[in-house]
Order: C-alpha cells, then structure tokens, then sequence
C-alpha cells in the first residue's frame, strides 16, 4: 500500500511539474526589441561592444528579460577573429500575470571568425563560454555556438541602402546539470533558428526586422525581433 501511495505521489509531483512549463501559450508571438553596438579604439586593436534586449513574452508588456550586456574586444592584427570578454546583467520576468522576477549576473568570453565568401554572403562563427550567476542557483556555465549568415539581395555588396537576407542558427549547452537546491537541468539548453530582412541605413547602421524559433527542453516559441545595429 505504501508503495503504492510513494507512486501516486511521485506521478502526481510529475504532472504539476510539467504542466508548470506547459504554461506557456507556445501559439503566443513574443517580441524582442534589440539594439546592438560596437566600435574600436581609433586604430588600436581594442573596442567596446554589447547590447540592450527588451524582451517580451508578447509584443509588449509581459517582461520575458531585460537584458544589459557589454565587453571590451581585442582583434589581434593577424588574425582574423576577433576575441571578447564581458559582462552581463538580466533580469528574468515570469510568463503570465505573475509579475515576480529573477536577478542573473552573467561573465562571458567569445571568440568571433567573420568569413566571406564572394561579394554577396557574409558569415559569422562565434563560440561564447558563459559563467552564470542566477539567483537562488549555484555557479552555472553554458557553451553556445551561432552561424549567422548575411546575404545581399539588391546588391553585390552590403553598402548603403542595401537589403539584404539575415539567418542565423545557435545551440545552447549547459556545463552542468546540477543547479542547487536539488534542482537539475538538461545538457540540451535551447536552440535558436532567426530569419530576417535587412536594410543597411548607411556605413555602420543596419537594422532587422524578422522571426526567431526558440525551442527549450520544455517549450518552443516565435519571437518577432526588430534590431537596430550600429558601428562607430
């Protein structure tokens, strides 16, 4: 009979676990409104690069994060890649009419590869390693890996006034599967696919407007994402 009882309990313990995550409208568009920024030192090879991401679990109002990140890049004259190290901070809201939220402090090192192939395609390899301090968990880590990749549409190179095809696929794995508390992750963290159309306003100012899948081990969702990105 106890048995019994220990497997009613732990079925039941399953269920609201799942459908805790299963909250989530996945049918529901989201909305990230994102500017980006980079810029070198005169001809040192040092500059400054990061970001600024509202985030929604709609088009707007229901706060999914609020995301402040920046660092300081070094592009070593013969090589071509170009390495940084930074900071983030995130604040995480909770699907839904729950307004709570959760605080994230975030380290991270990545390494970018720009690759060229003829006049029209541009890509992108970057490898980013993050040390990841969430509120109420131990010390997290994550490995991610993006392939973005640009296509010029109009014209054969992306100059001024220049609309051009955006993608960019990237993978999220986690260093560790114990996060405190008796709480444990997936290895598989997430996978983001994004498709866009470009305009280049002029020489270091583009912005994006498009779609990105994101697919967690629990739920998978659309995000409408408008970006402005900008060189200086």
């Amino acid at each position: 009979m106890k048995k019994n009882t220990y497997l009613l309990l732990f079925s039941i313990c399953l269920l609201v676990s799942k459908n805790g995550y299963t909250q989530i409208n996945e049918n529901q568009i989201g909305a990230w409104y994102m500017y980006f920024f980079n810029t070198t030192f005169k001809e040192s090879p040092w500059g400054i690069q990061g970001d600024v991401q509202l985030r929604n679990w709609n088009v707007a109002g229901d706060l999914e994060q609020l995301l402040l990140r920046g660092g300081i890049s070094y592009k070593p004259k013969k090589a071509n890649v170009k390495l940084t190290l930074g900071y983030g901070n995130i604040t995480t809201g909770d699907y839904g009419a729950d307004k709570s939220t959760k605080m994230e402090n975030r380290i991270y090192q990545e390494a970018l590869f720009p690759v060229k192939f003829g006049n029209r395609l541009y890509t992108n390899h970057r490898f980013r390693y993050e040390q990841r301090l969430v509120e109420g968990q131990n010390l997290r880590t994550r490995y991610r890996y993006n392939l973005f990749l640009n296509i010029a549409l109009n014209k054969a190179k992306m100059d001024k006034k220049t609309f051009y095809l955006s993608l960019y696929n990237e993978l999220f794995i986690n260093g560790q599967r114990n996060i405190g508390n008796g709480n444990t992750v997936e290895v598989f963290d997430r996978n983001r696919f994004y498709a866009a159309l470009g305009y280049v306003i002029q020489k270091g100012m583009k912005i994006q407007l498009g779609i990105m899948n994101q697919t967690t081990d629990h739920w998978s969702k659309n995000q409408l994402q408008l970006s402005f990105h900008q060189t200086f």
